[in-house]
């Protein structure tokens, strides 16, 4: 007798009710100690975790005393933890986190690039605007490494590179929330020009739901700083800011680039790490959605996903602004 394969977990682009492009996607559902709870595709898929690492590259600008050294309230940590979408608060809020610490613009390592907000975007081509690093959607990150080179001393040169002493710290932090050893973590370069880490999506959801639960002050502190302004951690529109918004206390949720998404569900004792296999960005919304629904409804409890329709299964438009299609989630997670 033939066993029937699960369906791989995947969102669809649709087009005049024919399906167009398939994006697969590969996730790890992991409690506290480890234990995988639930996956789909590769739950061990290598990959960079992008800017979802943004929490742990902040963790030391707390630990290390540096946030309260330069005065860093909620706002300036929910900034660091941020992708942002270069609206004017999210940059306003970078530049007095230089201040504080004594360090400029001409100091952040990242390069600009083209707002991710349509609206700001469209604004900076039509004002003619000059864009600097502030302007990086990773510019409250890279703040925050100047902040914890100038607290301990260390040189600002090179600050983001691997092997200099900010780095090597944040590498610390990684390592002991995945409970991976360093030779399991590869290195690169992003694309804000700081080190970035590939590992397991089941290392990246450990780290997530140990991030969660932990009484630890300075992940509390960091946990509270993005759920207080979750308007800080992304932007208008986005689902980080709407989830955050919507599921205070509930889920902690962070996006990276190529596909990438962390999220915290700290009442379950669970953390989700995805990967859309072929880097799609736009189904990284789609397809967290629908895990955290599907974990929402294994467990018997209510999440008010409802909120954020627009995002779990977004209308696709032509340029006359008609509905030709939608991106949804098809398929579902296997349960261990």
């Amino acid at each position: 007798m033939f066993s029937v394969p699960h369906p791989p977990f995947r969102t669809e682009s649709t087009r005049s009710d024919l399906v167009e492009s398939v994006h697969l996607v590969s996730v790890a559902v992991v409690d506290t100690g480890g234990r995988l709870f639930a996956h789909a595709g590769d739950a061990a898929r290598m990959t960079y975790w992008r800017s979802s690492a943004k929490p742990f590259q902040a963790l030391p600008l707390v630990q290390d005393g540096a946030a309260d050294a330069f005065g860093f309230g909620p706002e300036e940590l929910a900034l660091a933890c941020a992708s942002h979408s270069s609206e004017p608060r999210h940059r306003e809020v970078c530049m007095r986190m230089l201040a504080a610490s004594g360090s400029t613009e001409e100091q952040l390592a990242c390069g600009p690039h083209p707002p991710i907000s349509t609206a700001i975007a469209e604004s900076v081509i039509r004002e003619g605007t000059v864009l600097t690093p502030r302007w990086s959607n990773c510019s409250g990150k890279h703040a925050g490494m100047l902040a914890l080179a100038r607290h301990h001393g260390w040189p600002t040169e090179g600050y983001q590179r691997a092997g200099h002493p900010v780095q090597e710290r944040i590498l610390q932090e990684v390592m002991r929330w995945t409970g991976l050893r360093r030779e399991s973590i590869h290195l690169g370069v992003d694309g804000c020009t700081a080190v970035c880490f590939a590992l397991p999506l089941h290392g990246m959801a450990l780290a997530y739901a140990r991030f969660g639960t932990t009484t630890e002050p300075a992940a509390m502190r960091l946990r509270e700083a993005m759920w207080s302004h979750p308007e800080l951690v992304a932007g208008t529109g986005r689902l980080c800011t709407e989830l955050l918004a919507s599921c205070p206390h509930r889920v902690l949720a962070k996006v990276g680039a190529e596909g990438v998404y962390s999220a915290a569900l700290p009442e379950l004792g669970l953390g989700v790490a995805l990967k859309v296999e072929d880097g799609h960005g736009p189904s990284g919304p789609v397809a967290l959605l629908s895990v955290l629904s599907q974990l929402a409804e294994r467990h018997g409890i209510s999440l008010p996903l409802e909120k954020l329709a627009h995002h779990a299964e977004p209308p696709q438009r032509n340029t006359r602004g008609e509905l030709t299609g939608t991106l949804r989630p098809a398929g579902g997670l296997t349960f261990s």
